[in-house]
């Protein structure tokens, strides 16, 4: 059974969610703060974190916002720091959103919300995960990179890359036709029909993956813009 950390400082909220998610076949652990959204994460070990943007702190505790919670996430040591991430806030400006992404979350579902969308928000995070795993095809090599979809893994060299299943799709999707001009609207169409994000949180996702890869942003060796049209792979890697 799945288990979803829903982090958010309206018990109400979490009560509302917890039912329907409940009901969906979740496991559903939820917390009101910073400072034990990162403890629930640590022992709880979810597999997709619901994480309201706009947290208090604790009295006599520093401030640690979603976006605090989302960073120390993303920024740990182990498999754990790729586990999906959904961002609820009730901030309506794209660029709270953006930086979100930026900093990781893999979709976000703006305050108020239908407890319905939701849980098909997060089957379909979960979803493309599992998709991301299951394709046969054999494993894509550019240069140093290795592609692995069997393993859902990429590989610069020896190092293992770290991608969540968002980054991992567009790489896989990118890479798999090297070359070939993708649109910003294509690449949301290959993240599912469940994915309604909009079309230019893919610059997000693609900045993400680009550090990932250790790539210079201004100099990218594989994943390449193409200035009024959206991006594509590196072709003329060896």
């Amino acid at each position: 059974m799945p288990t979803i950390l829903i982090v958010d400082d309206e018990p109400e909220i979490i009560r509302i969610a917890r039912g329907y998610l409940e009901q969906a076949g979740f496991r559903v652990v939820g917390v009101g703060n910073g400072r034990d959204a990162l403890a629930a994460f640590r022992h709880e070990q979810p597999d997709l974190v619901i994480l309201d943007l706009n947290l208090p702190a604790p009295p006599g505790s520093p401030p640690l916002d979603g976006l605090d919670v989302a960073r120390a996430i993303r920024q740990g040591h182990s498999a754990a720091a790729n586990t999906p991430i959904i961002m609820l806030t009730a901030r309506v400006e794209e660029t709270d959103r953006i930086v979100g992404l930026e900093l990781g979350a893999d979709d976000y579902v703006t305050k108020p919300f239908s407890p319905r969308e939701l849980v098909a928000r997060v089957r379909a995070v979960l979803r493309r995960g599992v998709q991301a795993q299951q394709p046969a095809s054999a494993p894509i090599h550019a240069d140093e990179l290795t592609i692995d979809p069997a393993r859902f893994e990429v590989r610069r060299g020896e190092a293992v890359l770290e991608l969540t299943p968002t980054e991992f799709t567009l790489l896989y999707t990118l890479a798999s036709e090297p070359g070939r001009v993708f649109t910003r609207e294509q690449l949301v169409d290959a993240l599912g029909p469940d994915y309604e994000g909009l079309a230019r949180t893919v610059d997000s996702h693609i900045k993400n993956l680009r550090a990932r890869l250790g790539e210079d942003a201004r100099r990218p060796r594989y994943v390449l813009t193409v200035f009024g049209v959206g991006y594509k792979f590196n072709d003329r890697l060896d």
